[in-house]
């Protein structure tokens, strides 16, 4: 019965279904919140300040914003660049609809570059061939955890001025030669949902290092409202006084988010280093399994592995991946796919977009899985998800 596919009646691989990720909550976490619930402060108050320092510190950045959560730093971030309607912004469609999302609620357009179909983020060629003299930011994504071509895409956007916010909702701890994601680009995103590296429940962070920026920043997370005296039109009035001088929005992370961070970050590069550990695991494991593709780390990325994707090789397969991926499931192999192309979306087909934009994006997306991978996970659970896979391609294999 082992050899029968558990999609066809035999036994699965676990007894126990394995998620595709999760978060790994301490004592030491809950202690963190409990303090700051007995606190005077449950929101805007000493554990926003400490958990942004820290955010910063670790990056090496200057400055870090937090808000309520990612979708909220990439909004914030595309009003920090001052994006408009007419103004068209670069990013790639092999990612979550945040990404394209935030160039929207600024009234602005976004316009998708195709991926390399080696790395899977955005081609930096392909970025230069869609500018034109209504573009305005470049908008690329760290995905699975994998650095874009930082230099790369810098080095254009100075050539045609236009502003870089980095989606690293995947990428927080991963270094591009050297120097770790948050302290490269204009503005940098990240990510605090539960399946991330790290966890406030729900949550995001902006870095940069212009201080124009982060006051932008740091306005429309708040109403776009300020107390600053030196921002004042009126001067004159009381302590009291405070003006709304652009319509920000109420995106406010709280302190017992902030607390929950806080401790998390401190466990951060134990996680990555566990992540890393699993991939090598995977890597070594899969790479054998005829019919699927690893991932590839270019060099210039040490990746803090968010996801892991393989791609099938359907020509060697008798079914499409809706089959492999069912056939994983009932092994009780959580399995996911990241990400529908944005633009396949019918949101995005009402606004005019179509299929066919970008191939190698569209090729990529009918051949990936996601394979579990989060930091509680054991060499057996790793394991598990190879032998599944192994017994799932083995019986489809032409």
């Amino acid at each position: 019965m082992e050899d029968i596919l558990a999609i066809n009646g035999g036994k699965p691989v676990r007894n126990k279904f394995l998620p595709y990720g999760g978060q790994w909550i301490e004592y030491d976490d809950i202690e963190m919140v409990v303090k700051t619930l007995k606190s005077d402060y449950l929101t805007t108050g000493p554990k926003v300040k400490a958990f942004e320092e820290k955010v910063a510190e670790y990056v090496g950045a200057k400055y870090a914003v937090a808000v309520s959560n990612g979708t909220a730093a990439l909004h914030g971030a595309c009003f920090a660049a001052d994006i408009r309607k007419g103004d068209e912004v670069i990013t790639t469609p092999l990612t979550f609809a945040a990404s394209a999302n935030c160039i929207l609620y600024q009234g602005g357009k976004p316009v998708f570059a195709d991926i390399n179909p080696k790395t899977y983020n955005i081609d930096v060629n392909d970025i230069e061939k869609k500018i034109t003299d209504k573009t305005k930011a470049i908008i690329p994504v760290d995905f699975t955890g994998q650095a874009v071509d930082l230099e790369k895409i810098m080095e254009l956007a100075d050539r045609y001025n236009l502003m870089v916010i980095e989606d690293a909702a995947h990428a927080i701890g991963t270094e591009y030669k050297g120097k770790r994601v948050g302290s490269i680009s204009h503005m940098t995103e990240f990510s605090f949902h539960p399946v991330k590296h790290i966890t406030t429940g729900e949550g995001g962070v902006i870095t940069t290092n212009d201080k124009k920026l982060y006051e932008k920043l740091k306005s429309f997370r708040t109403h776009g409202i300020t107390r600053d005296k030196k921002l004042l039109n009126n001067k004159d009035e009381g302590p009291w006084y405070y003006e709304q001088l652009d319509l920000g929005f109420n995106y406010r992370i709280t302190d017992i988010q902030c607390a929950m961070g806080i401790s998390q970050l401190s466990k951060l590069d134990k996680f990555i280093k566990r992540r890393r550990e699993l991939v090598k695991h995977y890597n070594k494991l899969i790479s054998q399994i005829d019919g699927v593709i690893v991932p590839h780390e270019p060099g210039y990325s040490n990746s803090s592995w968010h996801i892991y994707v393989i791609q099938l090789e359907l020509d060697k397969l008798k079914v499409d991946r809706k089959k492999i991926f069912k056939a994983l499931k009932e092994e009780n192999i959580g399995v996911n796919v990241h990400y529908i192309p944005v633009y396949y979306h019918p949101y995005y087909q009402k606004l005019g977009y179509s299929k066919g934009i970008c191939e190698n994006a569209e090729k990529l997306y009918e051949r990936i899985i996601t394979l579990p991978l989060f930091p509680q996970m054991t060499n057996k659970d790793a394991e598990d998800v190879v032998k599944a896979l192994n017994k799932v391609i083995k019986y489809y294999i032409k």
